[in-house]
């Protein structure tokens, strides 16, 4: 095959981090891996040289990770190196694809139905809980169950597991527990799994049935886990079940990365990997190929400003790639006024010769595209949405997977590029692209079938069309599609695993980057700053980060800019706004920009520690604290927070009402610049707070 390596070739190449990693012995091994430090090409030559090297057989190789994309690139990665044998899978589809052969032993009956979605059943669940059974409160208790079932969590345990994680929840907890317990009667009486259960029953068959256990363990005899940071609780238990007492693993992660708590996942067993395996061999890559200098010495002081770094974590990447460009900082009046000068500049850049597919505008929350597809749009610029649909999904797509697999059976003669393009003209892949709208947007899709083909042919000398739709097959059932034409819009969690060569950081404020209900939560906020971190290092070239003030044209500008911005703008940049009231402070210390210090509003000195930043004051210094309108807005909260079925503290937390109560604010910028509130929080409550402060003070409580 084309592209087989040997031992030797395998190793070339590598720098000395990389080339630790891939020979290390057999047994565990821990990889830290920062961003753009080349841990895929690691991964899958660690896996050749095994195989090559006769420490294992390509078939008891089994690598996992977190997404089909994910797992598709390490297949075409191994395949490419000469080492088809080897499993490549996300936990989900390793699961189903051993509880499918195991069932007959473990249940002995037929096998259960896989659920497409759990929204039916859940609203099932929810009416007879006598929950609300709107669409969005459903997809929201969905979360809840999936969070729960990652995390090992039972119904009835699940109360008192969010009140330990300070979770919100979208209805009282004990409700959910109510249609968790529900959901699962009802889905176990219809004979069906949901995905989490492909991972409970895969961990219940091999600790409960030891021929099972005997039988894979012997298949499978070494392991490897990409994004290692990611995992839950439960794919932790099924890891585990895996390995029995082996210890031939290899895990590879980067908590500076670990975005995923919400849903579970968890980076301790990375940062413990050597407690449990106290002779484990550690590899820490650093340096980073992806990004210029530039780039690599933000995304470095936006991750050392993090006050939760345990030591394990301490990653500091170093750039490889020649200087580029120094990262671009904008504030605008309002979010349309953003919009349009981000289409502007990526307009500038696709002028200057860069490929709109390498290019991508990031932002916190789904909702925050429409008005970038608004200004893409007015200047005719192609756009892709990541969530949308899927590239597989499409008519044209389809179709034209149909009309291949149909062609295999006499495949014409000649160049399977040539033969591909031919083949998919018919449905609209003509020789010049059509000027825009859904036609082009067709014809593009067509022509990343003919790249693809291209890609194919470079790998692998004996592609032939069979080969080829048998490609695009495991492509399909892996959701790993290929590039098309059109600037990337995306979540920053949308985002991770990939990369551009611009990236476009938009909708900086409080109250979405860091989000609105991560404050009050330490946790919380570090894991904000951790999601910022990602989208940072997502680019490879051009990276520009902005803001608005106003979320509609001709609002009222009270955002503020997210306070992860404090101490990496540079003093003299136009949107520094340096403030004679020192609010921060930016002198160098060991080479970098210290992190935002606030001033005590009493005494003047630094404040040290979240209390003390939150209300303002240093903890020595006298309270001017109105013990009556602390015990009126407490009154409030509980109010809302019966009304709106939360927490009081989502609301906000003992401190903010604290903070609120010593300092009065008068107004709403006065009430923005506490800490806690942030601009949604502003919006949402504070006429309220605002009002009762009000009322305070008209009846002389103040």
């Amino acid at each position: 095959m084309a592209g087989e390596r040997g031992p030797t070739d395998l190793l070339a190449g590598l720098d000395p981090e990389q080339l630790a990693a891939v020979t290390a012995p057999r047994g565990p091994v821990c990889v830290l891996a920062g961003a753009g430090t080349g841990k895929t090409r690691t991964i899958v030559r660690r896996i050749a040289h095994l195989i090559h090297a006769g420490h294992v057989s390509a078939g008891q190789v089994l690598a996992v990770t977190f997404t089909a994309r994910a797992a598709g690139e390490l297949r075409t990665r191994l395949l490419a190196l000469g080492v088809p044998g080897a499993q490549a899978r996300t936990f989900h589809a390793a699961a189903l694809r051993q509880l499918r052969y195991f069932w007959p032993r473990v249940v002995g009956d037929q096998q259960w139905d896989l659920l497409d979605g759990k929204l039916r059943l859940v609203g099932q669940a929810a009416h007879r809980a006598g929950v609300g059974t709107e669409r969005e409160t459903l997809r929201d208790l969905a979360s809840e169950i999936e969070w729960a079932k990652a995390s090992l969590v039972a119904p009835e345990d699940y109360p008192a597991a969010v009140a330990r994680a300070r979770r919100e929840t979208p209805v009282a907890a004990e409700q959910v527990a109510k249609v968790y317990a529900a959901y699962e009667a009802a889905k176990n009486a219809a004979r069906q799994l949901d995905f989490d259960d492909l991972l409970l029953h895969t961990a219940a068959a091999l600790e409960e049935h030891s021929a099972v256990a005997e039988e894979f363990r012997d298949r499978y005899r070494c392991f490897v886990v990409d994004e290692y940071q990611d995992v839950t609780p439960l794919q932790q238990r099924v890891l585990d079940a895996w390995l029995g007492r082996r210890d031939d693993l290899t895990v590879v992660g980067d908590a500076n990365q670990t975005i995923y708590s919400f849903a579970g996942a968890s980076p301790r067993p990375l940062l413990d990997f050597t407690r449990r395996f106290p002779e484990a061999t550690v590899v820490r890559l650093e340096r980073d190929y992806r990004s210029t200098p530039q780039v690599v010495s933000l995304a470095n002081r936006v991750i050392s400003a993090a006050r939760d770094r345990p030591a394990g974590s301490r990653l500091r990447l170093i750039g490889q790639r020649p200087n580029g460009p120094e990262p671009t900082y904008a504030e605008h009046d309002d979010e349309p006024t953003e919009a349009k000068a981000v289409a502007a500049r990526i307009k500038d850049l696709v002028d200057a010769g860069t490929a709109l597919s390498e290019i991508a505008v990031l932002y916190r929350v789904n909702a925050q595209s429409e008005v970038y597809e608004q200004a893409l749009a007015e200047l005719d610029i192609p756009y892709l949405v990541r969530g949308g649909e899927r590239f597989f999904a499409r008519q044209e797509v389809r179709q034209a997977m149909a009309a291949l697999r149909k062609a295999c059976g006499d495949p014409p003669e000649g160049e399977l590029p040539a033969i591909v393009r031919g083949l998919l003209e018919p449905f609209g892949l003509t020789a010049e692209p059509p000027s825009g709208g859904k036609a082009r947007e067709r014809w593009e899709s067509l022509l990343a079938l003919v790249e693809l083909a291209e890609e194919l042919v470079a790998t692998d000398a004996r592609a032939d069309l069979p080969r080829y739709a048998n490609e695009l097959e495991m492509r399909a059932q892996a959701q790993h599609p290929p590039t098309v034409e059109g600037v990337t819009l995306a979540s920053l969690h949308a985002a991770k695993g990939l990369e551009w060569d611009a990236v476009f950081l938009v909708g900086l404020v409080d109250g979405t980057v860091p989000i609105q209900h991560a404050d009050g939560d330490d946790a919380a906020i570090e894991e904000e700053r951790r999601l910022l971190y990602v989208g940072v290092t997502r680019a490879r070239e051009h990276l520009a980060l902005s803001w608005a003030l106003s979320r509609t044209e001709g609002g009222k500008r009270y955002r503020r800019r997210s306070r992860f911005l404090y101490g990496l703008i540079p003093d003299n940049h136009p949107t520094a706004r340096i403030a004679a009231t020192r609010q921060r402070d930016t002198r160098p210390v060991m080479g970098r920009a210290m992190t935002p210090v606030r001033y005590c509003r009493v005494c003047g000195d630094k404040l040290i520690g979240t209390m003390p930043t939150k209300l303002g004051r240093c903890e020595s210094c006298p309270s001017d604290l109105d013990q009556s309108l602390l015990d009126r807005l407490r009154e409030w909260r509980m109010e809302r927070s019966k009304a709106l079925k939360v927490p009081a503290y989502v609301i906000f937390t003992d401190a903010t009402l604290l903070a609120i109560a010593e300092q009065r604010p008068a107004d709403r910028a006065a009430l923005v610049a506490i800490s806690g509130v942030g601009a949604t929080k502003l919006d949402k409550f504070g006429p309220e707070v605002l009002s009762v402060i009000d009322a305070a003070t008209r009846s002389g409580g103040l």
